[in-house]
């Protein structure tokens, strides 16, 4: 288990944002955290069908929309920094924004999620990330095998 990192810490530059194939070229863990987290949050959720995975974002008190979306389970978040206390991610970006941070459970699948927060659809990207998404969440061991060991 990696330490539960800010998101911010990999904030795209401008030209990350301006150039798709630029944001791509990012390593997993920097593309996973800013710009692409709600992808991985997404494949997390299907790639354990068998689990109650719920996707949850995070947004600066008082905002409307959200920085950051992980998936959660029982208590722990995945995200680019793999799994952790969801306690422990929710520190790591208080402290990096320097703000008080809320939680905001998300109930309605991507393509409204996107609609409503500005967010990229798989097929926007200049790649499909699903196949990218779906290897990093592979690479991280789930807590409840954790547990189980």
């Amino acid at each position: 288990m990696v330490a539960a990192e800010a998101a911010g810490l990999f904030r795209r530059t401008a030209i990350e944002r301006s150039d798709q194939r630029v944001a791509w070229e990012r390593p997993d863990q920097a593309f996973f955290a800013a710009g692409a987290c709600h992808i991985l949050a997404w494949v997390c959720r299907a790639s354990y069908p068998d689990r109650l995975i719920e996707v949850t974002a995070v947004r600066l008190v008082g905002e409307r929309h959200v920085f950051h979306v992980y998936a959660v389970w029982e208590g722990w978040a995945f995200d680019h920094s793999g799994w952790n206390p969801e306690p422990q991610l929710l520190a790591a970006n208080a402290r990096f924004e320097g703000h008080p941070l809320e939680t905001v459970g998300i109930t309605v699948d991507l393509a409204e999620f996107c609609a409503d927060h500005h967010h990229r659809m798989p097929d926007q990207y200049w790649r499909d990330p699903l196949p990218r998404a779906r290897a990093y969440v592979g690479r991280h061991s789930p807590p409840w095998a954790q547990l189980a060991g």
